[in-house]
């Protein structure tokens, strides 16, 4: 049913539970698996032009983070034999959400595979969410793990 799918991995716990429903939709379905992790735009837009240090410090973390993120992934797939063929990506400066829908349509993905930490309340109100997001904005089916 599904031929490819698209995980959106930021190295947390959900997304690490996101990881292992992924995988395993991916090894029944036979499906292209691509990890994807999205670094959000630098906080501090105007500090960049005066202190370009501080960017490029961001986008060393971001890229270090999603590597991590990419390594837990690529273990999951390794764990069984035959070891699942893993595809990663990194986006960096565009919103989480968009970041995952773009590069989704882009792929020609069926699926999507998001984590949601499950927050409620003033935390979900403060913070967001990006399933929520992610799920408001695609076209393309999503699944929510928590």
């Amino acid at each position: 049913m599904f031929k490819n799918i698209v995980l959106a991995t930021d190295g947390s716990a959900a997304s690490e539970h996101a990881a292992r429903l992924a995988v395993s939709l991916a090894r029944v379905h036979k499906a292209t698996l691509t990890a994807l992790y999205v670094a959000d735009p630098y906080p501090y837009v105007g500090v960049a032009e005066v202190n370009p240090i501080g960017y490029q410090a961001y986008a060393a973390a971001a890229q270090s983070a999603a590597a991590q993120a990419h390594a837990q992934v690529e273990a999951l797939c390794n764990a069984e034999t035959p070891a699942l063929p893993l595809q990663v990506r990194l986006v960096e400066d565009v919103a989480a959400a968009s970041g995952i829908v773009d590069t989704a349509k882009e792929l020609g993905a069926d699926l999507i595979v998001v984590g949601s930490h499950g927050r409620s309340g003033l935390a979900r109100l403060m913070l967001g969410s990006v399933a929520t997001k992610v799920v408001a904005e695609s076209p393309i089916p999503v699944l929510v793990t928590r």
